[in-house]
């Protein structure tokens, strides 16, 4: 970080606090930041004004602007109460001591367990054996498909997507009724491939053969499909000039409050295994020079009262990690949401290192280069050649301190 980001972020974060993070007046409830806007922002908002504990929360810009802002305030032990974290980001905030780690007996107290969560993300949680974060949900990406281009192009069967399996019936099936992309200055290439890297079952950072198998296969995708930015992406959709959507699951109630004649299927099974990029946004402790036990209990008391109340929060689309939620008949009423929840035990994440995740620079640099490929502009053999160049740099980058 340079001195000029560093004093920005620093008044941007005294506008902040002095703006809902701490109460200025009146007496104070628990200090909660978060980074949710839209309709995710006001399904936060009627969760927090749901639960018995009071929240004094407050919403900061997604993306690079938060996690500055939250790193920031850690580094100076002047953190909230609580916050949202994507998992991904842990590997960069938890081994600097950015994030208090969780008491697991205080948990346990409280139902949150690790039978009570999908292991994909329980486990991503974890920091040298002790919890740093509570999985709120999981967001994956999916296959949006529109009923009745698909229908025509003969790609139902009894009102449902058919199974789509390997590269040929992928292929196909995009061939006959469409595909809109969003991948056009987004971190969405950088999903997809890993995605279909991580179906081949590939190993570290950069398994050569296997990521360029992905990235051929994306080149053919790119040829043949609408490929554009995600706002044309979703209008192309939305308006029924795609049969096919690849995008996470996020978009859902757009298309619903579009009425677009549509439905959702878990990401096809490419290659060996079942796979999918996805995140999770979850619930952490950032670091405070004094944390006092008491409101410590009392954060994960309202953490353990937001994830009992995620069925609202899937109503945006995002898979609850809370099992109790999970598995409740309300949810599995729920369509087309309870239709790609499997998708959560196939979840992968970005690799734990602390320049990956959410809104991070592997993703965006990694994404630039995947999405020349699928825009035709760049051969996956010299793609190649740019990721492992944007790995190394990356990797000789000091770790912050």
């Amino acid at each position: 970080m340079d001195r000029r980001t560093f004093i920005l972020a620093g008044a941007a974060l005294a506008t902040a606090t002095c703006s809902g993070a701490v109460a200025c007046s009146g007496p104070a409830g628990l200090a909660y930041w978060n980074l949710f806007s839209g309709g995710d922002g006001a399904r936060m908002t009627e969760m927090v004004g749901a639960i018995g504990t009071r929240l004094d929360a407050v919403t900061l810009a997604w993306g690079t602007p938060y996690y500055t802002k939250l790193a920031m305030a850690a580094a100076g032990g002047r953190a909230p109460d609580l916050a949202v974290l994507h998992l991904s980001r842990l590997p960069g905030f938890a081994p600097l001591g950015l994030l208090d780690p969780f008491d697991d007996d205080l948990l346990a107290t409280h139902g949150l367990t690790s039978d009570r969560f999908p292991p994909a993300v329980w486990d991503r949680a974890r920091h040298n054996g002790r919890a740093y974060a509570v999985p709120l949900d999981t967001h994956p990406l999916v296959l949006f498909y529109n009923t009745e281009l698909c229908g025509k192009a003969g790609l139902l069967q009894d009102g449902k997507l058919k199974p789509i399996r390997g590269e040929r019936q992928l292929l196909e099936a995009f061939g006959k009724a469409g595909l809109a992309l969003a991948a056009a200055r987004d971190v969405n290439p950088w999903r997809l491939f890993w995605t279909l890297y991580r179906q081949q079952n590939g190993q570290g950072l950069l398994d050569e053969a296997k990521a360029l198998t992905a990235l051929r296969l994306l080149q053919k995708i790119g040829a043949t499909t609408r490929f554009t930015d995600n706002n044309a992406a979703v209008a192309l959709f939305g308006s029924g000039q795609a049969g096919f959507f690849w995008n996470g699951e996020w978009e859902l109630p757009t298309f619903q409050e579009q009425r677009t004649p549509f439905d959702v299927a878990p990401f096809p099974q490419v290659y060996d295994r079942p796979a999918v990029h996805a995140d999770s946004h979850s619930f952490v402790l950032p670091h405070q020079r004094d944390r006092d036990p008491e409101r410590t209990g009392q954060s994960i008391r309202a953490i353990a009262e937001l994830v009992g109340q995620s069925l609202t929060w899937a109503r945006g689309g995002h898979i609850p990690a809370y099992q109790p939620v999970a598995a409740s008949a309300a949810y599995l009423n729920l369509l087309p949401q309870a239709s790609y929840r499997s998708a959560a035990a196939e979840a992968e994440l970005d690799p734990p290192v602390w320049f990956a995740g959410a809104a991070s620079d592997l993703q965006s640099s990694a994404g630039a280069t995947i999405g020349a490929v699928l825009g035709g502009t760049m051969s996956p053999e010299a793609a190649l050649g740019d990721l492992k160049a944007t790995l190394t740099r990356l990797q000789n980058t000091p770790r912050p301190s």
